[in-house]
């Protein structure tokens, strides 16, 4: 159990700092001035190949903790209520990932119309659920 439980630890560690690092290229695509189109294209296959990579990190991170949690039995049974809680915080995390790629779909068509402020604010919901995330695990309060 303690292998399983490392490698999910360290997947979803990798994981994270795709999505901590992902919405800055945004931050950064949302300030490409319209002529800058060599930049805007770095920038977009920076951003193409971070979203696959951390695609690629997510998959075992999620798998690893499904069998803590349905092969030894972590977080089952009376008094687990901070699973619940984790499994709510993990199911936002999937759907930023997911709304990532839906972002960078538009900043690749040509739609994006959030300002590089909203970026940076953007860029700090991983950061809150990955801290639930710990706490709920590590403390578990209820």
């Amino acid at each position: 159990m303690l292998w399983v439980k490392s490698l999910h630890i360290v997947f979803i560690a990798s994981w994270f700092a795709g999505l901590f690092y992902l919405p800055r290229i945004f931050v950064n695509l949302a300030m490409v001035p319209p002529e800058s189109v060599a930049e805007r294209e770095r920038l977009l296959l920076m951003a193409r190949k971070l979203l696959r990579f951390t695609t690629f990190l997510a998959v075992p991170a999620l798998v690893f903790g499904i069998w803590l949690w349905m092969g030894y039995g972590i977080g089952r049974g009376p008094g687990n209520g901070w699973m619940h809680a984790k499994l709510a915080l993990v199911l936002v995390a999937i759907g930023y990932h997911h709304g990532c790629g839906v972002l960078l779909r538009r900043f690749a068509t040509g739609g994006n119309r959030r300002s590089d402020r909203w970026y940076r604010w953007f860029n700090e919901l991983p950061v809150l659920l990955l801290l639930g995330i710990v706490i709920l695990v590590v403390v578990k309060p209820f």
